[in-house]
């Protein structure tokens, strides 16, 4: 019978790691950092699957930090030790960011290759070879193609949010890359759900890999309740401007279909008086980075984001994620909540249906098993928030926490025409976790999860 992993210190990991871990205060591990770090330590393939938030990232990094500190390999010029792929710039930011965390007391070299951005400071940090390179699938293989770069030596590779890159149509060049590293290598694929298409990579590229799953593929994250608005599509920007003034929203982010509809949105927040901004695609990347800068300092509280930021966006004390519309795909909707309830804390997820929607909202149901309260059509626009819900924020509230290493949450509110999920026990604080809140509710159903930065 295998020992409880209740401290990091019993996973083996270097000296140097947990003195990192003790500087940002964690010293539990999460559940999938319990069992996915001595996996990846004993040298094995892996396939992780975790709701969002249950710290996926610490669980691969700080292995690999622990096997570069003891290893005697030091990459050739434009080579690298590992690779992490990841499908968005902001994720692959974050990544980078919690290496450099957990590796503040080694001497470890790191690149990290991201588009939009002018190539050449990215050539150059590459050249002498690294440690670890975190790169998003476009930017590698453009560096790759120009001999920037050769993946030839690349001992270690991590998939991060596998699935998401087969949504993004990643995946013809996640095969491309894979086709050129070398056959003896350790391969490490992590995702919040596993699709088939995910598992046949997984089998064509993995070489009898463990497989370590601390909570059901495709369920939203426990602590975060969950609450549906049936709202006139003609409605919903006046009923966003309500919620964001009369709930107690320290940060919330507000998703759109589309690009444009972000820009929109964004522009009429500002004219209601809410400081908000937008962050998508067809901002350049200088634009996206102070946008969340802004967004993590506090000084703007609502950020309007398309998709690429559902799982990019790795922000403590996001007390509300809002649903303005519905999303297409209804995995996408478990990705876009777990913005919410990280690092241990709660949060509230609060989505908009019109009568267009319906068949969305009756797709996200069947994926996280749970019936959202119904509403007639003619009760649509008639709704209205508790009236004892949170506070208006102050647009220049300054937000304090700092990333951790994993983590879920949630809370609710009541009404009539909403269904939550949510729980109240707040875990011990660990190295996996990000901020959440706490609220009660009538007619609800609880669901759970958890994860790291």
């Amino acid at each position: 019978m295998k020992a409880k992993m209740n401290n990091f210190s019993d996973l083996g990991l270097t000296e140097a790691i947990l003195r990192a871990l003790d500087a940002e205060g964690y010293s539990k591990p999460t559940p999938i950092q319990a069992k996915a770090i001595p996996v990846v330590l004993d040298n094995r393939d892996m396939v992780g699957i975790a709701q969002t938030g249950t710290g996926k990232t610490a669980a691969f990094v700080l292995p690999i930090l622990h096997q570069i500190i003891n290893g005697l390999y030091r990459p050739s010029r434009g080579c690298c030790g590992a690779l992490i792929l990841a499908p968005t710039r902001e994720l692959a930011m974050q990544i980078h960011e919690s290496v450099q965390t957990y590796s503040r007391f080694v001497s470890v070299t790191t690149a990290l290759l991201i588009g939009g951005v002018k190539p050449h400071k990215q050539i150059k940090s590459i050249a002498r070879g690294v440690d670890i390179m975190i790169a998003t699938p476009g930017r590698l293989e453009d560096l790759e193609s120009s001999d920037a770069l050769s993946l030839e030596e690349t001992k270690i590779v991590v998939l991060d949010e596998a699935d998401q890159m087969l949504d993004m149509g990643f995946i013809p060049a996640i095969r491309r890359i894979m086709s050129k590293l070398p056959r003896q290598r350790q391969t490490m694929l992590l995702s919040a759900t596993m699709p088939k298409q995910i598992r046949h990579l997984a089998k064509d590229f993995l070489k009898n890999p463990a497989e370590v799953s601390v909570a059901p593929a495709s369920k939203p994250i426990d602590r975060i309740e969950q609450i549906v608005l049936p709202v006139a599509k003609a409605d919903k920007r006046q009923k966003l401007v309500e919620i964001l003034n009369k709930q107690d929203v320290e940060r919330a982010i507000v998703f759109t279909r589309t690009k444009h509809g972000a820009n929109k949105l964004a522009r009429h927040l500002e004219q209601a008086g809410l400081a908000a901004d937008a962050i998508h695609g067809n901002k350049s990347q200088g634009q996206r980075q102070r946008a969340l800068e802004g967004f993590k300092a506090g000084d703007i509280p609502v950020l309007v984001a398309t998709d690429i930021a559902a799982r990019g966006i790795d922000v403590d004390g996001v007390s509300h994620v809002v649903n303005f519309e519905l999303p297409n795909v209804p995995e996408v909707y478990v990705h876009r909540i777990g913005r919410t309830a990280r690092a241990g804390t709660e949060g509230v997820a609060i989505s908009f249906c019109d009568a267009e929607e319906r068949d969305l909202l009756r797709a996200i149901e069947k994926l996280i098993g749970r019936r959202f309260d119904s509403v007639p059509d003619s009760e649509r626009t008639t709704q209205s928030m508790p009236q004892n819900g949170p506070k208006k924020h102050a647009a220049n509230s300054r937000g304090k926490h700092r990333g951790k290493p994993g983590g879920e949450g949630g809370r609710s509110a009541s009404g009539s025409a909403s269904h939550n999920t949510r729980s109240r026990r707040r875990p011990a604080r660990s190295a996996g976790n990000d901020n959440n809140r706490s609220g009660s509710a009538s007619k609800s159903s609880n669901q759970n999860g958890r994860r790291w930065a």
